[in-house]
């Protein structure tokens, strides 16, 4: 570890510029080779349970409010259970995992249970396997049902437009609110996060939001107070018809994305763009990326990143006086 003493910001710091999600690298090894993915190796060692611990607590004291695990591929860490029982000691009020459900087991899901995971999140790409992925209801539909029949948490189903025909992405969506999961829509985005959709994926995307109705333009990420909201205008569809929705991005502050190496960086996407190691990370360095203009944001498509930068839409990008 490195260099600041670790000791929780305070309350009122938090609610001016702390963190309500941080995505937590635990592995960058995945279990597929999905050809639209640039987030996974095949040979990465998951990072040891001891560094992941004091991650955690270094969130803690950042006062985090959620905290989501990712790869590569979470449940291919061995002591993913240990992970999830010490997010539950440390407090975090939501206890978050993004998965391709390939390795989930009825222990499995029985273990994460009693562990304290509260939602689990799943992209499906189509209903046949294809070349680019096989993250389809074909492969993954016992896993499905397993989730539906026993997970205690929430399941999140994210039907993705971009790797399978249309009418496939529509079945998802179907089966998703047939099966009682929250139901959620996505677009392909390239290593950027920029989106560009066709015209043949722009119907696609209008009639799946038909059958999701309001429910497609939910906040659904974690926010403080349960907040969920709708958005007043759909970035999606500015993105779409416009290429693109500018916004103040909060990531750096509202949003931590932690890779493998413990570094905070503004997300997946720009990983070479701003690094600085976590346990170095201050409340200065919250306000400082709070404020901070992030040069990709007007294209921008990561949507969790857009959900929690949300609630301070109307704060203005300059920094208040001290």
């Amino acid at each position: 570890m490195s260099g600041t003493e670790s000791r929780p910001i305070a309350w009122l710091d938090w609610l001016r510029y702390g963190p309500f999600l941080a995505q937590v690298i635990v592995t960058r090894r995945c279990n597929l080779t999905c050809g639209y993915c640039t987030e996974y190796d095949r040979t990465s060692a998951p990072v040891p349970f001891d560094t992941l611990r004091h991650r955690l607590e270094r969130l803690r004291d950042l006062r985090t409010w959620a905290v989501a695990l990712m790869g590569g591929e979470p449940t291919l860490h061995p002591d993913l259970l240990r992970i999830f029982s010490t997010m539950h000691a440390l407090g975090f009020r939501r206890r978050m995992m993004t998965t391709n459900g390939l390795l989930l087991t009825e222990e499995l899901v029985e273990g994460l249970n009693d562990t304290g995971l509260t939602h689990l999140n799943l992209s499906i790409d189509g209903v046949k396997r294809n070349a680019t992925t096989v993250k389809v209801l074909d492969t993954l539909g016992r896993k499905l049902d397993l989730l539906a029949e026993r997970a205690r948490f929430e399941v999140v189903v994210s039907a993705v437009i971009g790797s399978a025909p249309g009418d496939e992405v529509i079945q998802v969506a179907e089966f998703a609110q047939s099966r009682g999961f929250m139901p959620r829509l996505a677009l392909l985005h390239d290593a950027q996060g920029r989106i560009g959709a066709s015209a043949e994926e722009r119907a696609v995307y209008a009639d799946v939001k038909r059958v999701l109705g309001r429910r497609a333009t939910r906040y659904d990420v974690a926010r403080p107070g349960e907040l969920l909201a709708e958005q007043a205008h759909d970035y999606r569809e500015r993105l779409i018809r416009d290429g693109e929705a500018p916004f103040r991005c909060r990531s750096g502050a509202r949003y931590l994305y932690v890779d493998e190496f413990g570094m905070v960086r503004w997300c997946a996407q720009t990983r070479a763009s701003f690094g600085k190691n976590l346990f170095d990370y201050t409340l200065e360095d919250l306000r400082q990326q709070f404020y901070s203009g992030k040069p990709c944001s007007a294209t921008c498509c990561v949507g969790c990143v857009r959900t929690v930068s949300a609630v301070d839409q109307w704060r203005s990008q300059r920094p208040e006086p001290d």
